[in-house]
């Protein structure tokens, strides 16, 4: 078989997670967040990491080539031989050509970039909704998964409240940014015949099927 070198695309709420998740135990695929990367090297303090920090520090964007740089350390490594997953980068086109052509230099290349869609109005729904306590941490959801008392954490009594980042006018304009940012990416990858689409509105069992279903397809395209 070969290698599975994957990407994940959408907005936040459609469910990558869930889904990478449940790819990193059907394929044995190291599942790599751009966030979860940067903050780990800045926290390794490796040349790359403070390099990386400086402009954190700064509350500047991390340039393309730095970010891919240290993506690029993930994927050079034994854990990443036969593929890797990908989650939020790259979020650019020119990111993407970053990436392409550091994947070309070593031999490789990207198999397929994974698009779950879900429309505004849903992921305004199912972030709006999502609820955090103030101790602990624990998640509910006022819609889906409601704590027993309205308000209250079912596990340590502690106030319930919703994160800044979860209000519709914010979930709004981060799909804003979202869709400005990633549908030159979008096209780029539609061109080049590596996007697939999967439906997010249906149960995470059913996106699962879809996508495990389409990447056994590829490579058997691949065998031929």
């Amino acid at each position: 078989m070969g290698q599975l070198n994957l990407i994940l695309v959408g907005p936040p709420g459609a469910g990558k997670g869930t889904q990478a998740d449940r790819l990193r135990g059907d394929f044995d695929l190291p599942y790599y967040a751009t966030g979860d990367i940067l903050r780990a090297a800045v926290k390794e303090e490796s040349e790359l990491g403070r390099e990386a920090k400086a402009y954190m520090d700064k509350g500047d964007l991390v340039p393309d080539a730095l970010i891919c740089k240290v993506i690029m350390e993930r994927v050079d490594s034994t854990e990443a031989a036969d593929g890797f997953l990908l989650d939020g980068f790259p979020r650019t086109q020119g990111q993407a050509d970053v990436l392409n052509d550091a994947l070309e230099r070593r031999g490789r290349k990207l198999t397929a970039a994974l698009q779950i869609d879900v429309p505004d109005e849903e992921v305004i729904r199912r972030l709006s909704g999502r609820r955090t306590c103030v101790k602990n941490g624990h998640n509910y959801h006022v819609e889906f998964d409601p704590p027993k008392n309205e308000g209250v954490c079912d596990q340590d009594g502690s106030r319930l409240i919703q994160r800044d980042d979860d209000k519709p006018e914010t979930v709004r304009h981060r799909l804003d940014v979202f869709h400005e940012q990633t549908k030159p990416l979008v096209d780029y990858y539609e061109k080049k015949g590596l996007l697939r689409h999967f439906d997010g509105e249906r149960p995470p069992g059913e996106v699962h099927a879809h996508i495990r279903a389409t990447l056994a397809t590829l490579q058997l395209e691949e065998k031929l």
